[in-house]
């Protein structure tokens, strides 16, 4: 079998259907589910209707498999997050040559799984990790989302990550596909057992181990909407923000100081009675540059145009989140996610 597809999931009966419904339409001639490829959904302890839905999907397709996650201990006292947890438990019964990890807030675009496998066999990588296209909702999301994301693509330039030479090695966990004899090899998810941004941290395993990745923005493959309300994305970014960024509170001063900047400059230039023109001119030219450059460096993070004018005012609560995050992981040593608390530090 060539690839084995691995969806955990806990509580998604809202994205759950969507998301193996855009996968079971992967199958095409010479690639086709059951015979060529499988689908395993691992349920995570859900309390809602994750596992019936997926029960449905295993009794129509063939090729499509539902197991339970293990149990184990939640409030921090596990060796497990509940993710790296059920994704190892897929591995285990697994029986493709390739591994795809994928989230369940995920939908794929046709004929997703087959591309990915000759692109990792073209490139000669045993780790083929794509970001996919992010569907924002409401004020917040559009406006926080692009901010975080040009910030993730300023850290990891994908470039150096598709290296080889370059130690910097990161993936997205939303689309994490890997061959099955390099995943075991380097212990796959259970060598990466408590880490709450455990595909950052197989990926720097993988490098490690001198073995080649790629990572890339795949709008064409996949999107997903990783929210579905702020409090949710307040919880996600409280989560991940002070692992994925090395220094978190420099990034909080820098981005205090650019929004301060981007009211102050024609505050000042408008307000202050007793400058001259070429002064107050001078303030607005300094204005619109520092406006350009913003806009040019969010424009990475390969959202809307509309998004990325109004991310501007998401300054303030990505701000926010970075020291939230930073307060979970440094003095609480700890972060919540999906009703369970797992330790951390940074």
């Amino acid at each position: 079998m060539e690839v084995s597809v691995i969806v955990p999931a806990r509580n998604e009966e809202a994205v759950l259907g969507g998301c193996l419904e855009s996968l079971v339409r992967q199958s095409e001639p010479g690639f086709e589910l059951g015979r060529h490829w499988e689908l395993v959904v691992v349920n995570d302890d859900s309390s809602d209707r994750t596992r019936s839905i997926a029960t449905e999907f295993a009794a129509r397709y063939s090729g499509v498999r539902v197991l339970d996650a293990p149990q184990f201990e939640t409030n921090g006292g596990s060796a497990f997050t509940g993710k790296n947890n059920a994704c190892w438990a897929g591995a285990e019964v697994a029986c493709g040559r390739w591994l795809l990890f994928t989230d369940a807030d995920t939908l794929h675009e046709p004929n997703d799984l087959s591309r990915s496998l000759r692109e990792a066999e073209r490139h000669h990588v045993v780790l083929l990790s794509y970001s996919p296209r992010q569907i924002v909702k409401g004020f917040w999301q559009r406006a926080v989302m692009p901010l975080v994301f040009s910030e993730l693509a300023s850290v990891y330039s994908m470039k150096q990550i598709n290296d080889p030479d370059n130690r910097l090695a990161a993936a997205n966990g939303q689309f994490l596909l890997m061959e099955r004899e390099a995943y075991f090899a380097i212990g796959g998810h259970r060598s990466v057992a408590k880490d709450v941004l455990e595909d950052v941290a197989l990926a720097r395993e993988v490098k490690q181990s001198g073995r080649a990745i790629r990572f890339r923005y795949a709008a064409d493959a996949l999107s997903t909407r990783m929210y579905r309300t702020t409090r949710e994305m307040i919880e996600g970014w409280t989560k991940n923000l002070a692992v994925l960024f090395p220094r978190p509170i420099y990034l909080t001063a820098w981005r205090v100081l650019d929004f301060a900047l981007y009211f102050g400059l024609p505050a000042l230039a408008l307000g202050v009675s007793w400058l001259v023109s070429w002064q107050r001119w001078t303030l607005l030219v300094l204005w619109l540059r520092t406006l350009w450059r913003f806009y040019a460096r969010v424009a990475r993070s390969n959202f809307p145009a509309l998004d990325i004018a109004i991310s501007i005012l998401g300054i303030p609560l990505f701000v926010f989140l970075l020291i939230r995050s930073t307060i979970h992981h440094r003095f609480r040593k700890a972060v919540v996610w999906k009703g369970r608390t797992y330790q951390a530090g940074s």
